[in-house]
């Protein structure tokens, strides 16, 4: 995004999936964006809290829980959230910092070595590169998991409450129409998600010896056999 800001300052740019557009420094603010740039940020903040609501639905009994995390500021913004939420749901987080795989590995290797443990995958950088080994450790250590993405569920992983990235570009073909049709780019604010999308991997909810409740089922928009 910066380095679009820095070839124009003029030419509209519509995103639909930037984490932080504040503070990285692309918009003024999400109600008032003021330059060339606006568009739909891939969610925010209190989404992490539903993780862990969550996992402590589909797996009542973890009461400790690690968290995959980078320490930018959205990393930093997700985990405040799970924070304010963790006393009501009397469990126990435990960040690891997700900056070098490897480490993580050997770090979620020593959580689950006690019971009672669980996993939330936030969005990240390392989490998209890696998330093939991720979704494969958490399910060797027979570790609930929570994901951010559809596709981690796609590929193992337990289930995931994310925003669905192809009503992003529609609602961002939206702001292209208006801009053609003459509205700034300043005057549009940055919008949220508005359809997130709930998907259970069944089979590794089996594997885990999990039973899915029929509240989550009821909420599901997709359940993996």
């Amino acid at each position: 995004m910066q380095a679009l800001q820095q070839a124009s300052r003029t030419v509209p740019i519509i995103f639909a999936d930037v984490i932080d557009p504040v503070g990285m420094g692309v918009v003024a603010s999400l109600a008032r964006p003021g330059g060339n740039s606006t568009g739909f940020i891939m969610f925010e903040y209190g989404i992490s809290a539903k993780w862990l609501e969550l996992l402590k639905e589909i797996a009542p009994g973890v009461k400790r829980v690690a968290v995959l995390r980078e320490p930018t500021i959205a990393g930093i913004g997700q985990l405040a959230a799970m924070q304010t939420a963790a006393p009501s749901l009397k469990v126990e987080l435990q960040p690891i910092d997700a900056r070098d795989v490897d480490e993580f590995e050997r770090a979620l290797a020593d959580f689950a070595r006690l019971p009672n443990g669980g996993l939330i995958v936030p969005l990240s950088t390392s989490s998209e590169i890696h998330r093939m080994r991720i979704v494969a450790l958490a399910d060797r250590l027979r570790l609930p998991a929570v994901y951010h993405s559809r596709v981690d569920a796609a590929i193992g992983g337990l289930t995931s409450y994310g925003p669905d990235t192809v009503d992003q570009y529609r609602r961002a073909a939206g702001y292209v129409d208006r801009i053609l049709r003459g509205e700034k780019p300043a005057d549009l604010p940055v919008q949220a998600p508005t359809k997130y999308e709930l998907v259970v991997n069944l089979k590794t909810a089996r594997a885990l010896g999990l039973d899915i409740p029929a509240t989550v089922y009821a909420r599901a928009d997709e359940v993996i056999e």
